[in-house]
């Protein structure tokens, strides 16, 4: 059985020069984790505690602690060869790149947001790279358009079969772009009216600007759109409607459809608004509270 890894005895001088290696933000990364390695086992905790803090695997814990044993501070810093600085290729690129903006929840991390250090210490934890510095992942990152920006709502389908339905969406999305599929999305908007907006400038009092009323009459009525998109044409239609039921809506797909030859195999893709609740429950197709395509159809109307 081997011998059980353990820390040497670490002076006061010592313990402050590792915590000034962790807490800084610039240097090498390679050289931050092996600090808060040395740290946490001067702190008693043993080689698979500190694996699961620093997401490595024990057994690179106790060389760790090892050549620090052996070699003092000098084994905190990667030894790298003479030579121009490592350059990335383009898998590489974009597979950090990947990386960064995905949910470090969906790959197992305990926390929700990437910082350069965790992303750095990820990187070179996961083997993606052998080392990088905060700095030079930040000019990466902005190089390839990636910006580090505040996190924002947004809602998600209470749906059970959503991710099902949201794949096949996706799915046909990619089948109409390579010319395979003619997929039609369809949706309606309204009510449409004219009414005042507040614009330009002028000069008034502190904290007292001019007012327009915020109230207006719809002498005319209201309007209302039902529009459809063909992904693969990149084109767009419309109907300004005076209602937006069931017969307003019929209407606008049939007219969507005689813009096709009949042989062509067209899918729909409806959202759960009214005029398209109403339709399928006229022709007994379940409704549903996601979006989702209808099946293929060859027949018009």
């Amino acid at each position: 059985m081997a011998a059980r890894v353990v820390l040497r005895e670490i002076t006061n001088e010592e313990g402050n020069r590792l915590l000034r290696i962790v807490r800084r933000t610039s240097g090498s990364v390679v050289t931050w984790r092996r600090a808060q390695i040395v740290l946490l086992a001067a702190q008693g905790m043993t080689p698979p505690r500190i694996s699961e803090v620093v997401f490595t695997d024990p057994d690179t814990v106790r060389e760790v602690i090892h050549n620090f044993n052996r070699d003092g501070f000098d084994a905190l810093y990667p030894r790298y060869r003479g030579g121009r600085p490592q350059t990335f290729t383009l898998p590489k690129r974009q597979e950090i790149k990947r990386i960064a903006l995905s949910d470090p929840q969906d790959l197992g991390q305990p926390f929700a947001t990437w910082s350069l250090a965790k992303l750095a210490d990820y990187l070179v934890a996961e083997g993606v790279v052998t080392d990088i510095s905060h700095e030079g992942l930040r000019q990466l990152l902005h190089a390839e358009g990636v910006r580090f920006q505040a996190v924002r709502t947004w809602k998600r389908s209470s749906d059970p079969d959503f991710e099902p339905k949201r794949d096949r969406i996706v799915e046909l999305y990619a089948q109409a772009e390579a010319g395979e599929a003619v997929v039609i999305c369809l949706d309606e908007f309204g009510p449409l009216n004219l009414q005042p907006q507040p614009g330009g400038k002028g000069w008034a009092p502190r904290a007292k600007p001019k007012r327009i009323r915020a109230t207006f009459n719809r002498p005319h009525g209201i309007r209302h759109l039902i529009s459809a998109y063909d992904v693969g044409a990149d084109r767009l239609y419309g109907h300004i409607k005076k209602r937006k039921g069931r017969v307003e809506f019929l209407e606008f797909c049939r007219y969507i459809r005689s813009l096709y030859p009949p042989e062509i195999r067209r899918t729909s893709c409806l959202t759960t608004s009214a005029p398209t609740r109403a339709t399928r429950s006229a022709s007994g197709r379940p409704t549903t509270t996601s979006s989702w395509p209808l099946r293929p159809s060859t027949r018009p109307g």
